[in-house]
């Protein structure tokens, strides 16, 4: 420092900080020798705090408004100079002005994906980001804790640190939460206030106050969010009638914007057909209209199923087909025992009606006389 600073100094008695950045959290007042006039005016502004310290040691902290530099508003500083009230000289110490206003729109998220067991998807990865806003609650402890002797200390400096916290504190409490990662967006709010409640200790540790945090977003993978859409999309269609007359509005539409191209002339054709068919099925009157089911023919009644007694053992039960063959083979006739459901106790196949047509005789008859 020249010779003009020093004498600058020297009778420069006026010690302010007007603050013209965004992102400074601690400005010290440079003097040449670090040495102030007794009696010097101290302007701390709205949202400021001066700290000063003599030889490595924090002793006064003066909060916003405007002084006059003597033993009354120093009463650390003047014990440990050992003023009296006749003191009127100057004195060495560092006055390091502290930014106590809210610094907003810092950014916080997650570098890797979370974790998480989600009780619809099963394991389950999200990511997540939001803001955060913090202010210095306690210069001092600020001063000792994180600044040190840094003359112009950043938010960037130690913004870092403090997105760490969040995102590791985020985690745990998303994991014990237990919400659905499809309800997660209901509850920003909430998740926001329990991780200010739950790591504002931490935050004071370094005299600074977390005063609000926001959860943006939360999101999963691609890979999920399109599966996500695909099940949306078949909630959405609903009832397949209307979705098809929806699409066939588009192709009407789509065919009408190109009406010289063979496709579209085909699309518009394909597409006027079926609206004019559907119109014409809407257009009938309900009453005596048969329905497509109502129009088929009943289903053929299912042929009743026989047991056959064998060598005194039941075999079966065998269809008409069956029976059929076992008459062929000679196996079953008309005294041969036989049982089928509904029926009290075996009879002879002869006696049953349903299979008297087996055992008729199939040869025609005698050829009359020329």
């Amino acid at each position: 420092m020249g010779l003009f600073d020093k004498l600058f100094g020297e009778f420069v008695d006026v010690i302010e900080w007007i603050d013209d950045t965004n992102d400074t959290m601690v400005y010290r007042f440079e003097r040449y020798g670090n040495e102030i006039k007794y009696g010097a005016k101290l302007t701390v502004r709205p949202g400021q705090a001066a700290v000063f310290v003599n030889e490595g040691q924090v002793a006064d902290v003066l909060g916003e408004g405007m002084y006059e530099l003597e033993t009354r508003n120093l009463p650390v500083l003047s014990t440990v100079l050992s003023w009296d009230h006749a003191f009127s000289s100057p004195f060495k110490a560092e006055v390091y002005f502290v930014s106590t206003r809210r610094f907003t729109d810092l950014k916080w998220g997650t570098k890797n994906p979370l974790m998480l067991r989600d009780a619809e998807f099963g394991a389950a990865r999200v990511r997540a980001f939001g803001t955060y806003t913090v202010k210095v609650d306690e210069p001092e402890k600020f001063i000792r804790e994180i600044v040190g002797t840094d003359g112009n200390f950043q938010v960037d400096e130690i913004s870092d640190q403090l997105r760490n916290l969040i995102t590791s504190r985020f985690a745990s409490a998303v994991a014990s939460a237990g919400i659905p990662v499809l309800d997660l967006a209901a509850n920003y709010e909430q998740l926001g206030d329990v991780i200010v409640q739950r790591i504002a200790p931490e935050f004071g540790e370094y005299g600074l106050e977390l005063t609000k945090l926001l959860v943006e977003n939360v999101s999963v993978p691609p890979a999920v969010e399109e599966a996500l859409d695909k099940r949306t999309s078949a909630g959405m269609v609903g009832n397949l009638d209307r979705y098809m007359q929806y699409q066939t509005g588009l192709a009407i539409e789509a065919g009408a914007e190109n009406p010289g191209g063979a496709a579209g002339a085909g699309i518009g054709l394909g597409a006027g057909l079926a609206v004019g068919q559907q119109m014409a099925n809407s257009m009938q009157p309900s009453v005596g209209r048969e329905s497509a089911a109502d129009a088929l023919p009943p289903p053929l009644p299912a042929s009743r199923r026989f047991h056959i007694a064998v060598n005194g053992q039941a075999s079966g039960p065998f269809g008409n087909e069956g029976l059929q063959q076992r008459v062929d083979s000679g196996e079953l006739t008309a005294t041969t025992l036989v049982w089928s459901k509904g029926m009290a106790e075996w009879q002879a196949a002869g006696s049953v009606t349903e299979l008297a047509d087996l055992f008729q005789q199939d040869e025609p008859p005698p050829i009359p006389a020329a």
